[in-house]
């Protein structure tokens, strides 16, 4: 358990670039947070909001500080719970890419949508089964989505004020970063072979807050015997998500919510184009949180491990991401002339090494 918060230091950062407009970034930080560890923070998010046109106001509680023995670090995201249909309009309003307008196209119409789903205590297949379902009964699980309060702001979402452990008041992400273990705060200069990109690392877990989530991975997490819960239950589904597919969810015409080991990718058009891949879940996938791209392909920042020595950078399928679940993002090349890249734009590093994140175990 953390203790109580009793100072903050309040710091913006503000947009950076050509931008008309950009996100803002509140920043509270733990009592004992470095002035280099500060600024290293005020750097991440400069990074995204050079990229990013939206203009909100994101407020974070941010630190470095001594954690546990084996803790590299910590976050979580706020999250808030929508329609379907509520989160699909709003993602055609705010359509302005090719990007968008093929995304938003093929998203199912009307008020709920079908997903490949395993480990549930109704699957037909047997309670608690591995082999897939198609789940288009239009249950809770059907016809929401729970995204992060950041990424339903850039949609103009109402949000309420969120309390989530660790913040300082209420925020829409918590960050946390063991100053036991040694960051290069200067990426400027590459990387110390010794030490972990902190502004990559940052702007990696900022990326969660603006919404690179899967909530697949509350399936994963809370789907072992003898514990195994109906598919309504689980109300995770985020706006990521709707751009997670692999062939057999795709034959079906369904987004792949499953918890398994099979090949899962990001697509723009239903399925049909394959693009990066994700990962698949760390219990019954390939061992790397759901919410990130594939380990070991260097597809992005978004990645979910990182090496000592190695520098950290957006990549164009960061962006692209970013793009179609809702952020309004700076000229990027169209689909006709950039593709849907799968390997990575990201500089290679040393050996990797697996990110320490907070996450709680749920079923609600």
């Amino acid at each position: 358990m953390k203790t109580m918060l009793s100072a903050l230091t309040l710091i913006t950062a503000a947009a950076a670039g050509s931008a008309d407009a950009a996100p803002v970034f509140n920043f509270q930080f733990i009592p004992g947070t470095s002035a280099e560890a500060q600024q290293g923070f005020l750097a991440a998010a400069a990074r995204w909001s050079s990229l990013l046109d939206d203009d909100v106001t994101i407020n974070m509680t941010v630190g470095f500080n001594p954690l546990d023995p084996g803790i590299l670090g910590q976050a979580q995201s706020a999250r808030q719970l929508y329609s379907y249909s509520t989160v699909r309009d709003a993602l055609a309003a705010d359509a302005k890419s090719a990007y968008d307008a093929t995304a938003v196209a093929h998203l199912p119409t009307g008020g709920s949508f079908g997903m490949l789903l395993n480990y549930t205590a109704n699957n037909p297949n047997g309670m608690g089964s591995p082999v897939p379902y198609v789940d288009n009964n239009g249950n809770a699980n059907n016809t929401n989505l729970r995204i992060t309060t950041a990424s339903a702001r850039a949609l103009g979402l109402a949000t309420a004020p969120q309390t989530i452990s660790g913040c300082i008041g209420s925020c829409d992400g918590f960050i946390q970063f063991s100053s036991n273990y040694t960051f290069d705060f200067n990426p400027n200069d590459g990387i110390d072979a010794d030490a972990f990109d902190f502004v990559g690392v940052a702007a990696h877990e900022i990326g969660h807050t603006l919404g690179f989530i899967s909530g697949v991975d509350i399936l994963d997490y809370n789907s072992t015997a003898p514990d195994f819960y109906n598919d309504d239950e689980f109300t995770y589904v985020t706006t990521l998500d709707m751009f997670r597919h692999s062939a057999q969810s795709t034959a079906s015409g369904v987004i792949d919510w499953t918890a398994d080991e099979r090949d899962k990718y990001f697509s723009l058009d239903g399925g049909a184009t394959q693009g990066p891949l994700f990962s698949t879940g760390v219990t019954h996938g390939d061992g790397r949180q759901a919410s990130h791209w594939k380990d070991d392909l260097f597809i992005g920042l978004m990645d979910p491990t990182a090496g000592m020595g190695e520098l950290l950078q957006i990549s164009q399928n960061d962006v692209m991401a970013m793009d179609v679940i809702g952020w309004d993002v700076s000229p990027i090349p169209e689909p006709s002339t950039a593709g849907m890249l799968a390997a990575g734009l990201m500089l290679l590093g040393g050996r990797k090494v697996r990110k320490s994140k907070l996450f709680r175990k749920s079923t609600k």
